[in-house]
């Protein structure tokens, strides 16, 4: 006969939980806020910075040795700390000596773990500071004042300039450059800046931002300062990078990564294309435009291509003169074999990065200065990494790299 399964202990005794409920009276005066398990929760932090002290001078309180000379209790001080449930008000002990330094609730801190993720998190969606204020008003049952929320914001800067200056890997199969725009008032008027993403594809298939830039415009020149940055962080290779179209873009990488292919992000090439096209024959054009980049090869492609001109140059001629003044970065991935291909042009990566920035940045409009700008994509792309996890066919792409690229492929897998 099988042994009777042990009952498994309460974690609390029976009466303490019925004294509880009895004294909160209903759900709400128990679990709500400010009820009695809120009031419980300063009763134990309280008791848990005596036992704290009782630790650091080396005996409870009104023993003997509280009279025996030496450093000895001094009172207590009033303290409010921000906690996942609200604000608790806990008095905390004092010693005459001034050396006691409390590890629950250390000095000078006011918020405990939990709320800052709070606010970095609704500033990661692009909230304003008073719809901020008010979700935490909603959460905590009490005005936060907007210092507190950003010096909360304003501690994530030495993070960024700690990951802007992080060592890198010295090899990325795969990285994208592209650029975002913002709006930032400057001198009581308002200028438009340009934001530089760099995002790698690690050997491992997980992605990466390498790092955030901003600067007055986009151009060829600040990207080649961008590229010998990110040498200088450790990048030694980089087979394929993907970007836009440019002018001065490809001699821009050849003069720091001489061996990179340079690749236009098909996904750019797209959107550029339907700029002039009609609501109406944006279907039919994308599928004409999938034809080009789906073609078995660069000869095929441009077959394509004089089709594509053939069926629709009378309405919107631009588009093919747009796809051949770039057909030069347009085909190179068109060599490769097909699962090369579908990590290259299927750029769920960075158009997922820029979905999420273009999606927090349209909610603030405009910045007061460059740095809030970057604070903001800072945490957004920190909050977006936390979904990400490499693509299903990456593995097939890295076998595929280490027969092409044999002699530069020298990690390890």
């Amino acid at each position: 006969m099988m042994a009777a399964r042990r009952k498994k202990e309460p974690k609390f005794a029976h009466e303490l939980l019925d004294e509880l409920i009895r004294r909160g009276g209903s759900a709400a005066g128990l679990l709500g806020s400010g009820g009695l398990l809120h009031e419980l929760k300063g009763a134990l932090m309280e008791r848990m910075l005596q036992a704290e002290m009782d630790e650091h001078l080396g005996y409870e309180k009104h023993a003997k040795g509280e009279s025996e000379g030496g450093n000895n209790r001094n009172g207590a001080s009033g303290k409010t700390v921000q906690t996942e449930s609200g604000p608790v008000r806990i008095e905390v002990p004092r010693d005459r000596e001034g050396t006691f330094e409390p590890l629950l609730v250390p000095k000078h801190v006011r918020r405990l773990e939990g709320f800052d993720e709070k606010v970095l998190s609704l500033y990661a969606r692009g909230l304003s500071m008073r719809d901020i204020q008010s979700h935490l008003r909603e959460l905590y049952g009490t005005e936060v004042s907007p210092e507190l929320i950003s010096r909360v914001t304003d501690a994530v800067l030495g993070e960024l300039k700690e990951w802007q200056s992080r060592p890198l890997l010295p090899l990325y199969p795969i990285v994208y450059l592209d650029a975002l725009f913002v709006h930032v008032r400057e001198g009581g008027q308002v200028s438009k800046r340009a934001i530089y993403v760099a995002l790698g594809v690690a050997p491992s298939g997980h992605r990466d931002v390498l790092g955030l830039w901003v600067e007055q415009n986009e151009g060829a020149k600040f990207w080649m300062q961008v590229l010998t940055e990110l040498r200088n962080r450790g990048i030694q290779d980089i087979f394929f990078i993907c970007c836009d179209g440019l002018t001065g873009f490809p001699k821009a990488i050849e003069a720091v990564f001489p061996r990179s292919v340079v690749q236009t992000c098909i996904v750019h090439m797209i959107r550029a294309s339907l700029r002039y096209v009609s609501e109406g024959d944006k279907k039919a054009v994308v599928a004409g435009l999938k034809t080009i980049y789906g073609a078995e090869n660069a000869s095929a492609a441009e077959d394509a291509l004089g089709a594509f001109e053939a069926k629709w140059d009378g309405k919107y001629a631009a588009v093919g003169k747009t796809w051949r003044a770039r057909w030069k970065e347009v085909i190179p991935f068109l060599a490769y074999p097909r699962e090369v291909r579908r990590v290259l042009y299927t750029t769920n990566a960075i158009e997922s990065l820029n979905f999420q920035l273009r999606k927090v940045l349209r909610t603030k409009g405009l910045f007061p200065n460059d740095e809030a700008a970057l604070k903001l994509c800072f945490v957004a792309i920190q909050r977006a990494q936390q979904r990400w996890s490499p693509s299903p066919v990456w593995r097939q792409a890295l076998g595929q790299f280490s027969i092409m690229f044999g002699e530069r492929f020298t990690i390890e897998i």
